[in-house]
């Protein structure tokens, strides 16, 4: 075993994904982040951004030699500390119109994050030891949908849009734990009449009514998202007022060609809000052009046919679900990002996993790809194992075979002593 092997333990293809999706991270955070630098040195933003990335590396390491069943004790504590900062979140001082983020001497974080991770751990352990016959036991879709229920209702107020995408995660891995459909059905007929009502609601409020009651500033900004995510003429954009960032997030693209103008040749990225975290993606396809953005989009479809492989070759369940669980969460992130970037869902606050700028979510992308590559490196000794074994069993037959072919040199030397 090189040195190589030593270092990069676990799956490559998962090395080879993390590596790529870093690299454009520090390429394109440099170039969208600029205007950050304005009166200052240009290194500052993306010094802090290689920082956080550094540590995320060290996290990796340290992650992926943990052996994949210490994980199950990480939700016990994780999740009580984790419902305990989402209700002080809502009393922290407001950023963007909304309290997402805790000040810890000086480090902000968004407890959210830590609610993700420990949800979909929970999910994985619950799943793992429900499993008989044919379904999960009835219990399971109680205890995930009463901890689901709780977390999601927190998260709800200040971030709509990762209370239903921390769900959506939860229904899809409830679906892969063989949960019985018709509960499935029924959470999506009720959940998804409650939406209805709730839009409905948002769309027949005026304004004024709105902000007289209990998070009347926030139900103002999703109406607004929602109002403006219909498609309109590009004369029709609004660039100066609550609509900016999806006009200027479609004027980039537009600017875009095959190849894009270059890394670092944006000129949407002094113009739009949040280029760097939200509407990376948009930058990614101005400067790197359709082939780009794509390249990108590949990136995160690779990651998650990679781990259905390796999910396929778990003969555990605990590990499965917990990497599906991931990968689940990686990917639907993901696609919501760059559905905003393109206009083909409402505005929303969430960054592009492993290429967004942002201390929080990179340091628990960077757990997620540890916990991935401690789970494929107990794949990869499960099957040296059998391998050896099989081996074993060969060389064992072989002698066998060699004993009885040959005659037994032992008796020939006693009958030659005879003679």
């Amino acid at each position: 075993m090189n040195i190589t092997d030593n270092i990069f333990k676990g799956d490559k293809v998962i090395w080879l994904i993390f590596i790529a999706l870093c690299s454009i991270s520090l390429i394109e955070v440099f170039s969208a982040s600029s205007h950050l630098s304005f009166g200052k040195s240009h290194w500052i933003p993306i010094s802090q951004h290689a920082f956080y990335m550094l540590l995320g590396w060290i996290v990796v390491f340290v992650t992926h030699n943990i052996p994949y069943k210490y994980f199950k004790a990480i939700p016990l504590g994780l999740l009580p500390i984790s419902l305990v900062l989402l209700v002080v979140v809502m009393f922290m001082p407001k950023t963007n119109g909304a309290s997402r983020f805790i000040n810890f001497f000086g480090v902000q974080f968004q407890p959210s994050e830590l609610a993700k991770m420990a949800m979909v751990l929970l999910t994985a352990n619950i799943l793992s030891v429900t499993q008989a016959g044919e379904h999960a036991k009835p219990i399971a879709f109680k205890l995930i949908m009463f901890s689901a229920s709780i977390v999601c209702l927190l998260i709800f107020p200040e971030n709509f849009s990762t209370a239903m995408l921390l769900f959506g995660t939860i229904f899809l891995m409830m679906f892969v734990g063989r949960v019985e459909l018709k509960k499935l059905a029924m959470t999506v007929v009720l959940l998804g009449g409650a939406l209805i009502l709730f839009l409905l609601f948002l769309k027949l409020t005026p304004d004024g009514t709105l902000d007289k009651i209990p998070m009347g500033h926030r139900f103002i900004t999703w109406k607004h998202r929602i109002s403006t995510s219909e498609r309109v003429p590009a004369a029709k954009y609004d660039i100066w007022g609550k609509g900016a960032q999806k006009g200027y997030a479609s004027i980039a693209i537009a600017r875009s060609h095959i190849m894009g103008n270059g890394p670092g040749n944006s000129v949407e990225r002094d113009f739009l809000s949040q280029a760097y975290s939200d509407f990376i993606y948009a930058i990614i396809i101005e400067e790197l052009g359709l082939v780009g953005g794509f390249c990108v989009m590949a990136l995160y479809i690779w990651l998650l046919w990679r781990i259905g492989k390796l999910a396929k070759k778990c003969d555990r369940s605990y590990p499965m679900f917990l990497i599906v669980g991931i990968g689940l969460l990686f990917a639907t992130q993901a696609l919501f990002n760059m559905m905003v970037a393109v206009g083909l869902a409402p505005v929303t606050g969430q960054p592009l996993p492993l290429i967004s700028r942002g201390g929080t979510s990179m340091m628990i992308n960077c757990v997620y790809i540890g916990m991935i590559l401690s789970v494929s490196r107990y794949i990869a000794a499960e099957e040296e194992k059998k391998r050896m074994a099989a081996q074993n069993v060969i060389e064992e037959s072989a002698s066998e075979a060699q004993v009885i072919e040959q005659p037994d040199v032992r008796i020939l030397n006693i009958d030659e002593e005879l003679v």
